[in-house]
């Protein structure tokens, strides 16, 4: 666990370690949202990294008519 401070601004400072470890780059948005009482902070990725995510997926099933597009 990494205490940081959180400043006069509400600004705080994710320590490097952990921005590391989650490849977390200058400038990149992130979602911040509470979860059963704790601040999460999730970074957004570009919608160019989910391409080819669902390659290979069934499509074979029937869907509902009502959930079609």
């Amino acid at each position: 666990m990494n205490p940081v401070i959180v400043s006069p601004d509400f600004t705080v400072e994710i320590p490097e370690d952990i921005r590391r470890e989650v490849g977390l780059e200058p400038g990149q948005r992130v979602h911040v949202m509470v979860l059963e009482g704790h601040i999460t902070i999730i970074p957004m990725r570009p919608m160019a990294e989910a391409r080819g995510m669902l390659a290979g997926i069934d499509t074979s099933f029937e869907r509902e008519e009502e959930d079609r597009f």
